[in-house]
C-alpha cells in the first residue's frame, strides 16, 4: 500500500496540490491519479481520504489523504505546529485504511516532514491487543522514497517511546504489577551499555526511610519496588543529570477512601507518570541523546485492607516532615514526596515529575494539555517550546502561596495530603503539597490526569490509554542536551 498527501486547494479550480512524492507518483502513472481525484468530487478536506486500486503494480492500493493548508505552521492560538499535527493526523488515517485492507506493508509519503509522518504512522497503527485471540493485521510502515530517512527514523523512535508508555498503561494491573513493570523497563534497556537499572526492593525502601511511600504500599499484597534508572549519555558521566520522577501506582482502588466502582478499571493506568518518564528514558537511550538522565519510579498498588492507611493517620516522609493522610485516595503525592526527596541526592540540573495526580486537573484542562506547575521560568520555557513541536501541549498552572497555606494548616501534622477546602483548586493544592518536598531551584510537576486516556480528541491515537506526554518529555530532554548556557 501507499499513502500520499494532498494539500487543500488555494484556487477556485480545485486542482489537487500534491506533495513532491504525490507529484512524482502521478507522473509515474501518467497523470491518472490527478485525473481520478478530479472525478471524485470536491477537493479532499483535512484528514479525509480517497482509496484507489490498480494504479501501479508495486502499489495495488493507494490512499490519498487531505493535509489541510500547504503552509500551515505554528498556530499561536493553538500553541502547536499545525502543519506537523496535520501530517500526523493524515498519515495515521491513511495507514489505518491500509490496515483495514489487511495489507502488511505501507509506504508513507514524508509530506515535507518525515519525522511527523513517521510519528503519525507508528502512533496511528498502535493498538493493545496482546490478550485477544483475534488481532488486527500487523502493518509495517516505511518511508516512501529516500528523502528524509534520518528524520523518519527519529520519528519512529519517538512514536515507539509513546507506544511503550501506552502498552504499560493499557495492560491489566495483574499483568503489570510493580515488579513486572520494573522488569519490563529493564528488559527494554538491557542492550544499552551506558544504562544502569536498579530494581530496589522493600528492604531498601525501608532503609531510605520512605515512610510516606511505604504507608501506601502496605495496603496491598504486592510488594513495592523503587525503580532507579541511570542513563549516562553525557560527555562526562559526572555532569549534573536531568532527573525524571514518575508516580507508579499500578492499580489505584483509592484505598479505604474507596473510589466508585464505575470506571475503576481505568486505574490500571495510574502509573502513567512512571510509564511516560521511563519510556522517555528508553527513547533518549535509543536516540543516544548527549546528556545524563536519572529516572525514579516508586511502584506499588493502593488497596483497601486491614493494613492500609486509614483517614487521619499520620506518616513520616523521607525528609522528616509528618503528613496527615486525610484521604487515602490522595496517595500519589505520598509516593512522590519521598521520591522527590531522594531526587535531591543527585545534584540535578532539573527535576521533572509526572503523575496522574488529580481529577481536578482533568476538570480544569480536560485532555487538551498537561498541567505544569513549576518554580522555574527557564524550565517552563523549555517544556513549552518542546510541546509546540510535538503537539502534545503543556499549560502553566499557579504555584501560589495561597495554596500552600491550605495544605500546611493541618491539625495533627506538618502538612495534610489534601487542601483544607477539599475540592477547591485540587490540582493546585496537590502541587503545593509536592512543593513542600522540593528545595531544587529548577523543578516542574506535570499533572497528566487529564491526558491519561484518549477517546477521539487526538485523531492519530486510537481510543485507549494515551501515553502522553512522552514525546514532549523526550523533546524537552533533547533541547536540554543542546542548551549549553544553563
Amino acid at each position: 500500500g501507499l499513502v500520499l498527501g494532498v494539500y487543500s486547494s488555494e484556487k477556485d479550480d480545485g486542482a489537487a496540490q500534491f506533495t513532491s512524492a504525490g507529484d512524482a507518483f502521478d507522473r509515474l502513472v501518467s497523470g491518472k491519479l490527478r485525473a481520478l481525484l478530479s472525478l471524485c468530487g470536491p477537493p479532499l478536506k483535512k484528514g479525509k481520504t480517497r482509496l484507489f486500486h490498480g494504479l501501479h503494480q508495486d502499489f495495488p492500493s493507494v490512499v490519498v489523504v487531505g493535509l489541510g493548508k500547504k503552509n500551515a505552521g505554528i498556530n499561536e492560538q493553538e500553541n502547536w505546529n499545525e502543519g506537523k499535527e496535520n501530517i500526523r493526523t493524515a498519515i495515521a488515517v491513511g495507514c489505518r485504511q491500509i490496515q483495514d485492507l489487511e495489507i502488511p506493508c505501507v509506504e508513507v509519503d514524508p509530506c515535507g516532514d518525515a519525522q511527523a509522518a513517521a510519528e503519525g504512522a507508528v502512533l496511528g497503527l498502535h493498538e493493545y491487543n496482546e490478550l485477544k485471540q483475534k488481532k488486527k493485521p500487523v502493518v509495517t510502515p516505511q518511508l516512501h522514497g529516500s528523502a528524509g530517512s534520518e528524520a523518519w527514523q527519529k520519528g519512529v523512535i519517538y512514536a515507539e517511546g509513546q507506544n511503550l508508555a501506552r502498552y504499560l498503561m493499557e495492560a491489566p494491573a495483574n499483568y503489570i504489577t510493580p515488579i513486572k513493570f520494573a522488569e519490563h523497563i529493564e528488559q527494554k534497556l538491557r542492550s544499552f551499555s551506558n544504562v544502569k537499572v536498579h530494581i530496589r526492593p522493600e528492604s531498601w525502601i525501608t532503609t531510605q526511610e520512605m515512610g510516606a511511600f511505604l504507608s501506601v504500599a502496605k495496603g496491598s499484597a504486592e510488594p513495592p519496588i523503587f525503580l532507579e534508572i541511570h542513563y549516562l549519555g553525557g560527555a562526562n558521566t559526572d555532569d549534573s543529570p536531568l532527573v525524571f520522577v514518575g508516580k507508579g501506582v499500578t492499580f489505584d482502588s483509592g484505598g479505604i477512601s474507596l473510589k466508585p466502582s464505575s470506571g475503576m478499571d481505568a486505574m490500571r493506568a495510574d502509573m502513567g507518570g512512571a510509564a511516560t518518564v521511563c519510556s522517555a528514558i528508553v527513547t533518549a537511550a535509543a536516540l543516544n541523546l548527549p546528556l545524563n538522565i536519572i529516572g525514579l519510579a516508586p511502584l506499588c498498588e493502593n488497596m483497601p485492607s486491614g493494613k492500609a492507611n486509614k483517614p487521619g493517620d499520620v506518616v513520616r516522609a523521607k525528609n522528616g516532615k509528618t503528613i496527615q493522610v486525610d484521604n487515602t485516595d490522595a496517595e500519589g503525592r505520598l509516593l512522590l514526596a519521598d521520591a522527590l526527596c531522594y531526587a535531591h541526592n543527585f545534584n540535578a540540573r532539573a527535576i521533572v515529575n509526572a503523575a496522574t495526580l488529580t481529577g481536578a486537573m482533568d476538570v480544569a484542562l480536560g485532555s487538551a494539555a498537561t498541567g505544569v506547575f513549576t518554580n522555574s521560568s527557564w524550565l517552563w520555557t523549555h517544556l513549552y517550546e518542546a510541546s509546540i513541536l510535538t503537539g502534545d501541549r503543556v499549560w502553566r498552572m499557579p504555584l501560589f502561596e495561597h495554596y500552600t497555606k491550605q495544605v500546611t494548616d493541618c491539625p495533627l501534622a506538618d502538612v495534610s495530603n489534601i487542601g483544607k477546602y477539599s475540592r477547591a483548586g485540587g490540582a493546585c493544592t496537590a502541587a503545593a503539597f509536592l512543593k513542600e518536598f522540593v528545595t531544587a531551584s529548577h523543578w516542574a510537576h506535570l499533572d497528566i490526569a487529564g491526558v491519561m486516556s484518549n477517546k477521539d480528541e487526538v485523531p492519530y491515537l486510537r481510543k485507549g490509554m494515551a501515553g502522553r506526554p512522552t514525546r514532549t518529555l523526550v523533546e524537552f530532554a533533547a533541547r536540554l542536551s543542546q542548551d549549553r548556557h544553563n
